[in-house]
Formats: structure tokens, C-alpha cells, sequence
């Protein structure tokens, strides 16, 4: 299709507007993701009717099939969706999650416990965000149900270790995504100095962003720092009666029959990805590791296969325990997927909106803000802030990265080389903080679903920790772009970062 070019106009970045502000009024997902859709699609048919149904008809269907076959990238996310909701549902349904609630209840005494708990796993699985973010939450749900903790924290929770801890780990499916683009860069500007995997060593301290998003996770866990609406879903879940899934039914399970299922869900998706990996290195005739395989890794693939072997597993649990019934097995199945529809069709009109976005070029408008005639000393943060709001508009980190990444490149090689991993580094810190803010983003709707909790809710509660940091990392960034020292950036984020606590822990405490 020939489409109207927006790529140099600020009009490119309407439809994520329209659907971000509606569903920030109104706190209809799916209504404001329909706007913004139907508004970019006549945009880019000029407003020709028959042609925008046709091209939104093509944009859906290609997620589920396109090319003559079926689109695995979307098709592997929507099977290990519903796996995962029919495993959570049969662990629910087995007893087995309360079993684990009777566990932690035993070695768990305080809230602060339970919320650690989460935090903990969310940094030990950290092999990628969508399987961090369902997988921790499907664990640590029914825990923070008993200690009385709000959906929207435990969604805060899942998400603020999810995406930072990807980013910083050279053996995750973004750290192998984001190594691969920095060896191309690195081979495009001669640059012999690092090593792809030593240039991503490197930046991680400098990635202000995510390192202290996860030091504010454990704040927020060990100290109860709840500001912003965030304060209001914790008082109403501590003066609420403990919550409980709608499907439990009061069997006493085993502990053992909830880690197994999870313990091999873990094993069989690192191993899934380190062998798909392996296979396309072998397909190239490129010499075997372990980077190298998460670097051509299939995810979904991965994802897929895990699920499958997590719940083959449950389900031998569950027979051999004798705890429930085929009617009661073949029902886990009925409410598994019905607990999962919501989070698909709001993924379905999220990947929408990204194409539309994708197809209005908002990623290039927005790249080419960033001018010649900004001072050097400017490039960390603005690129920073840039990446920010470009996440937040299109709803994806590796898409900021494939954009930015370059282009934060090459202003640096051609403005002062000392800022090459500091420019990179701050592209990196903002793509995460923007899809941490934005309602259109696919780790944000996956940490709403492993929380069981409200999209918007989470959206609303979040962004005040979101914002708190992203103002600490912009003051360390703009040290880092004057000083050329990462380590001054670093101790200027945190000093920032604890002033702003402090005010804000004074204000909350106010009579």
C-alpha cells in the first residue's frame, strides 16, 4: 500500500497520543487503542474510508498469519499465554498455590517478606521479561494476596525488576538483542576498542535507569514507600478482606507440585532458547556459546516449549496426588484461557497501534529532533529523554533501541568519542523508562496480567516511580555529558534519587 508520509511531520505521533491520553481519562484500554487506531489508519489512507478498513483488516490479520504461513512471533506469546493461565489455574485448583501460601505463611511473617520474595524472583529470572513478568506473578500472587498486598504494588513489582534486569544481563534475550547491535555499530565506525559484549559490560553501570529503578524496588519493598496513587490501592487492600482467585476451592495441595511445574517451566525455556540459538548458529556454521546462542535465540519458540513442559509436569502432579477430578482438570482448562482473554485482546490492539505507529514512521519524526546544534555536553540526556518518549509513544524497548542506537552512534563519533558508551547507555536507560510509562507496551500489559490486577491501575501507580527515577537519571546523564565520567553520573542519580525520596517521604507523612 502507498501510504501518506508523516515521517517529517509532527502529526506522526497523533494516534499513540489520541490512544495513550484516552486510556488515561477514560481507563478504557481497548477504546482508546481502537481510537488511535482507526484515527492512524485514515491518516495514512487519507482519510479514504474503504482503504483504512482494508489496511486495519491486513494489519490484524498479519499478526496471526501472514506470508502464507502463520506469524509465530505474535502466535508462540498468545499459546504461552494460555498455557501459562491453564497451568496457574490448575496449580489454583490442586491446592498447590495454597500450599505455597501455607509455606510462606510459615517462613514469611511481614508483608516486607512477602513483597522481597517477589522482588527476588523477579532478579533471579531474568532470561526475559515476558516470561520474568507472568511467571513471577503466577509464583508470588497468591503470597501477596495473603499479606494483603495491593494487585497494583505486585504489579510495580513484577514489572520494575523486569525489563532492568534484562537490560543489565549480558545472558538475557535483551542482552544478546542489544549486543548484537552494538557490534554492528561498532564495525560500522571501526571502532577497535571494545568488544561487543565488553562495550554492553561497560555501559551497565551506566545505565542509570534501570540500576536504580531496582534499588527503588527494594525500597519500596523493604520500607513501604507508596506515593502517588500507589498509597491509595495499599490502604484499600489493607482495610480489604484477603483476597482470593476466584477459582480456589479450599484443597490443601503439596508445595512440591507448584516448584516442580515452575522449577522445570525455568529449565525447559533456558534450555529451549540455548538450543533454537544453537541451531541457527549451526545453520550459519558460526562456532557454538552460550552468548552467541541467546544472541539467535527464538523466543516465542522457547516460551512455547516451556509451557508446554511445565504443565505436562503439573498435570503428573496432579494425578499422582489425587486432588482433583477430570471434571475439575478439564474446567482448569475452561478458566485457564478465560483468565488470559482480556490480556490478548488488549495485546492484540496494542501490536496494532505499534504497526500503525511502525507504518507512520512516529520513531524517525521523533529521532530526528535530536540536532547538530545541541552542546556536547546536552547529548546523554537529551538522548536520554528522546528514547523516553519514544517508547512511551510507540509502546516498545527494542524498537527504541533499533532506531536510537545508531543514531546515538553516530552523533557521538562525530561530536566527541569519550560519549560513545555514555550516549548508548543513556538510549538504553531510556527505552526502558518510557516502556515502563506507557499503556501501550507489552511488558506493561504482561506485568498487569501476571499481577492479576487493572490495566490503567497499574499504569496510573507506576508512573510516579517512574518519573522519580527518570529525573534522578536525567541530572546523573547531564553529569556524565560535562564531566565524561560515568562514576560521577552514577553518585549524581543517587544523591538525586535520595533527596527526592526524602521529599516525598515528608510529604506523605505530613499530618
Amino acid at each position: 500500500m502507498d501510504f501518506v508520509d508523516f515521517s517529517t511531520s509532527v502529526w506522526s505521533i497523533i494516534p499513540p497520543l489520541l490512544a495513550l491520553s484516552l486510556a488515561i481519562i477514560t481507563r478504557r484500554v481497548l477504546l482508546s487503542l481502537s481510537a488511535g487506531i482507526i484515527v492512524g489508519a485514515l491518516m495514512l489512507n487519507g482519510g479514504n474510508l474503504l482503504t483504512a478498513a482494508q489496511y486495519t483488516f491486513s494489519s490484524v490479520s498479519s499478526l496471526v498469519y501472514s506470508d502464507g504461513a502463520l506469524n509465530a512471533n505474535y502466535t508462540n506469546i498468545i499459546i504461552f499465554l494460555i498455557l501459562l493461565g491453564i497451568l496457574t489455574s490448575l496449580l489454583t485448583i490442586s491446592g498447590s498455590n495454597q500450599a505455597f501460601v501455607n509455606w510462606a505463611q510459615k517462613h514469611i511473617k511481614q508483608k516486607r517478606g512477602a513483597k522481597l520474595l517477589t522482588v527476588f524472583l523477579g532478579v533471579f529470572i531474568f532470561i526475559d521479561d515476558y516470561f520474568n513478568s507472568l511467571a513471577v506473578g503466577a509464583i508470588a500472587r497468591p503470597v501477596t494476596d495473603k499479606y494483603k498486598i495491593s494487585r497494583a504494588k505486585l504489579a510495580y513489582l513484577l514489572d520494575s525488576t523486569a525489563a532492568p534486569m534484562c537490560v543489565i544481563m549480558p545472558i538475557s534475550s535483551w542482552g544478546a538483542y542489544i549486543i548484537t547491535l552494538i557490534g554492528g555499530l561498532l564495525a560500522t565506525h571501526a571502532i577497535t576498542e571494545y568488544s561487543p559484549i565488553g562495550a554492553f559490560i561497560a555501559m551497565i553501570g551506566m545505565n542509570f535507569y534501570a540500576i536504580f529503578a531496582l534499588v527503588l524496588v527494594f525500597i519500596v519493598a523493604i520500607f513501604s514507600f507508596d506515593i502517588g496513587p500507589m498509597a491509595h490501592f495499599e490502604r484499600n487492600a489493607e482495610n480489604a478482606e484477603a483476597i482470593s482467585d476466584d477459582i480456589s476451592n479450599g484443597k490443601q495441595g503439596r508445595v512440591m507440585d507448584l516448584i516442580l511445574p515452575i522449577f522445570v517451566l525455568i529449565i525447559g525455556t533456558i534450555s529451549m532458547m540455548i538450543y533454537t540459538g544453537a541451531q541457527s548458529l549451526a545453520a550459519d556454521r558460526q562456532v557454538f556459546s552460550i552468548l552467541g546462542a541467546f544472541e539467535n535465540t527464538v523466543v516465542g519458540t522457547s516460551l512455547v516449549v516451556g509451557g508446554l513442559a511445565a504443565l505436562i509436569t503439573a498435570t503428573l502432579c496432579a494425578l499422582s496426588s489425587k486432588q482433583i477430578s477430570l471434571k475439575e482438570y478439564v474446567s482448569a482448562y475452561a478458566l485457564g484461557i478465560k483468565s488470559m482473554f482480556g490480556a490478548i485482546l488488549v495485546l492484540f490492539f496494542a501490536w496494532t497501534i505499534n504497526t500503525i505507529v511502525s507504518d507512520m514512521h512516529t520513531g524517525k519524526y521523533l529521532s530526528s529532533l535530536v540536532s547538530g546544534s545541541i552542546a556536547i555536553g546536552f547529548l546523554p540526556v537529551m538522548l536520554f529523554i528522546l528514547s523516553a518518549v519514544m517508547a512511551f509513544s510507540t509502546g516498545t524497548s527494542w524498537g527504541t533501541f533499533g532506531i536510537m542506537l545508531p543514531i546515538a552512534a553516530s552523533i557521538a563519533v562525530n561530536a566527541d568519542p569519550a560519549l560513545l558508551l555514555p550516549c548508548l547507555s543513556a538510549v538504553m536507560a531510556g527505552a526502558v523508562c518510557g516502556d515502563h510509562c506507557s499503556p501501550i507496551s507489552d511488558t506493561t500489559i504482561l506485568s498487569s496480567t501476571g499481577a492479576s490486577c487493572n490495566h490503567i491501575d497499574h499504569v496510573t501507580t507506576q508512573l510516579p516511580y517512574a518519573m522519580l527515577v527518570a529525573v534522578s537519571s536525567a541530572v546523573g546523564y547531564l553529569v556524565v555529558g560535562f564531566t565524561q565520567s560515568g562514576w560521577l553520573g552514577f553518585f549524581a542519580t543517587g544523591i538525586v534519587m535520595i533527596g527526592l525520596i526524602l521529599l516525598f517521604k515528608k510529604r506523605t507523612t505530613k499530618p
